[in-house]
């Protein structure tokens, strides 16, 4: 349908037989709210045909949205002018222009969400409505890129006092679970923006770029590593649900468990880390031996790929499993997979240490680690598990890899 592979696309095609391809956003989902009107039962998205006033609001904010896209591509794709890495090489220590100029579009836009009774762009409805969705997906795109390229934390307590209105914004999509459905966390952003945008560049603020790097990407010793803290600092991940509404009812009573609209930041943290846990054991135990496989293709004899190269660091489709590791991988994550799904943090406990012990009798060590380092840096949020959940994968994954590496070493 597109050649290129860009998404999203819609094929369109009218009563007389024509075709059409369309693979504007904006344009998609005004469609698709044009086919699904409120008189058959669903929900208000765009305001009504004979509000001027509400349209004339939506076309200056769909605006608005436009000059953000712009500044942000501009704080991110460009290199710094006035900052950064090239302002200090000039003797300069302030942040750049364009730093500037993208929190001053960031506070039109908090100026725009402070004018309504609610935490939404429009009070026609208790909901997310168009022009809402319109910005969530790139502004969670600049979350997760101005942390990583910039040093720039638009949810810490300095920017949420600055920004109040966008903050309550994002924490009213964070409380509903259809947001969960779709919301990445920053590693799987920073690594398909380049492909999409092309390369980040490094500058803003140094010191905290830096930690906010190793943070997203593991290398922390914190964000990915058992003990895993119970939020975390960077991507808070209980001021809404967590985890799927079932998955937090199975996991026990807790206060106001499974209910929409509710924050966790209260939460039984024992319980809630056991969710999470549960959560990927279950994940993987559904599908293991095919996830086996999969990660087989970080041995020295897979990911074997003459046919095509891809833009995205971490992509390749035709890439054959080192099939010689797949059952030594496969009782590996059988292993991981049990620890996991205990409840109680004894049990827990006990089972990564006889995980621990196992994994010494293993053959070929060394390539198993490498298949679970392919594995853990491919968990991807939310395709693959949602944040809380995916954590826990990553940091069970790192704790086996240690003992495989160890032994190697």
């Amino acid at each position: 349908m597109v050649p290129s592979g860009l998404l999203p696309a819609l094929l369109v095609e009218t009563n007389d037989g024509r075709k059409q391809t369309i693979t504007e956003s904006q344009v998609i989902m005004e469609l698709l709210d044009q086919w699904h009107p409120v008189e058959n039962g669903f929900k208000q998205m765009m305001p009504n045909e004979k509000d001027e006033e509400g349209k004339a609001r939506y076309n200056q904010l769909a605006r608005l949205e436009r000059e953000l896209f712009s500044w942000w591509c501009t704080l991110i794709f460009r290199p710094e002018v006035g900052g950064g890495m090239l302002g200090k090489l000039m003797g300069g220590s302030k942040p750049s222009g364009a730093i500037d100029g993208f929190l001053e579009c960031i506070g039109k836009v908090d100026r725009e969400l402070a004018t309504t009774s609610g935490p939404w762009f429009f009070d026609f409805a208790d909901h997310p409505t168009m022009i809402d969705f319109i910005y969530a997906s790139h502004v969670e795109r600049m979350l997760a890129s101005c942390s990583f390229w910039k040093g720039l934390d638009l949810r810490s307590e300095a920017y949420s006092k600055q920004f109040p209105a966008l903050n309550a914004w994002l924490d009213a999509f964070d409380k509903r679970e259809s947001y969960l459905a779709f919301k990445s966390d920053y590693y799987t952003h920073v690594m398909d923006i380049p492909p999409q945008y092309g390369p980040g560049y490094d500058g803003g603020f140094d010191q905290e770029r830096l930690m906010y790097q190793k943070s997203i990407t593991g290398k922390d010793g914190k964000s990915w590593s058992l003990p895993l803290p119970f939020d975390d600092p960077l991507q808070p991940l209980y001021r809404g649900p967590p985890l799927p509404l079932c998955v937090l009812k199975a996991a026990g009573d807790n206060g106001k468990v499974g209910v929409e609209g509710t924050s966790y930041t209260n939460c039984d943290e024992e319980k809630m880390m056991q969710a999470c846990r549960n959560m990927a054991g279950w994940k993987l135990a559904s599908n293991g031996d095919k996830v086996a496989v999969f990660a087989a293709r970080g041995g020295p004899g897979g990911a074997k790929n003459p046919r095509k190269g891809f833009g995205a660091e971490l992509a390749d489709p035709y890439a054959n499993p080192d099939s010689s590791i797949v059952p030594s991988v496969n009782t590996a994550l059988k292993l991981i997979c049990s620890a996991l799904l205990e409840e109680s943090p004894d049990a827990h406990a006990a089972s990564l240490n006889d995980m621990k012990v196992s994994l010494t009798t293993l053959e070929k060590s060394r390539d198993v680690s490498s298949a679970l380092v392919y594995l853990r840096d491919r968990v991807g949020v939310p395709r693959d598990l949602p944040l809380a959940a995916a954590r826990q994968l990553r940091a069970h994954l790192n704790e086996a890899i240690e003992v495989l590496h160890n032994l190697d070493s």
